[in-house]
Parts: C-alpha cells; structure tokens; sequence
C-alpha cells in the first residue's frame, strides 16, 4: 500500500515554503495541482512495469514542478512535497540542498526528463525498515 500526497498536505507544504523564503502566495490553477496529485495514483494503480518509490515520488515531483500549479515557490513545493512522499512511504532521502536544487530546476525547466530524475532518486532513496503502526513494511518493485 502507498501512502498518497493530498492536497491540504500540499498547499500547506507551499505555505510553509513561502513563510520561510518568501514569495507569492496562492494557487495560480486547481487543475495543474490536481493533474500533478494524481500522477503517482495512477501510476501506482495502471504503471506497466509497476512503478517503485522513486518512479512514485519523481511523478508527483516532475508533476508539480513542471505544472507550476502555484503562483510562486513550486520547485520548493516539489522538493519538499517530493521528500514527504518519501519519508511518508517508508524511505529517507539521502541528498542535501545543493544536490537537489538543480535537479528540480532542470524538472521545472523541462531539461530533465522525469525517468532520469527517478532514476537519480533511486540512487538516493533508501528504506529506513521503521514499521509504521499496524502496516506492514512497504514493499516496492524493483
């Protein structure tokens, strides 16, 4: 079972962001959030091969990053959202500030297409093994 970003989470990720770095506040288009909150659903349910964390956490990633659902802050909505995702499925992601930023640039900016960014993560993900209360540990494909 995968543990999905919503949107409450992900508008307050962006508040949180613009509180601590500035910027515009707000949702610049409901449908690119929505289409980019909804990526790795359906990737999780219809992905063929099936995807595994870090196809998952590069849909939503490359989704909000590329969408530019919000008025300011969406590489660091990403990046953070991104992160989330991760920590919330059961893995850490071993990568500091200034290995990520050009990463989501690059999404944002369309020069790095989304399976490179999850292959890049996959070099970077790695499964912490804490149990989550009454789950079973996350498995993944690959």
């Amino acid at each position: 079972m995968i543990t999905l970003i919503e949107k409450p989470l992900t508008i307050a990720i962006h508040e949180r962001q613009l509180a601590e770095h500035g910027g515009g506040s707000g949702v610049r288009d409901e449908n690119p959030l929505d289409s980019a909150l909804a990526r790795p659903q359906q990737a999780y349910a219809y992905g063929d091969p099936p995807p595994d964390l870090a196809d998952l956490a590069a849909n939503l990633a490359f989704g909000l990053a590329h969408n530019h659902p919000f008025i300011d802050g969406n590489k660091r909505t990403a990046a953070v959202a991104c992160e989330t995702f991760i920590v919330l499925n059961g893995g850490r992601l071993d990568a500091d500030d200034l290995a990520l930023y050009p990463q989501y640039l690059a999404l944002a900016e369309g020069s790095l297409p989304e399976a490179e960014f999850a292959t890049w993560l996959r070099q970077h993900i790695s499964i912490d093994g804490k149990k989550r209360v009454n789950e079973p540990l996350a498995r993944y494909a690959r």
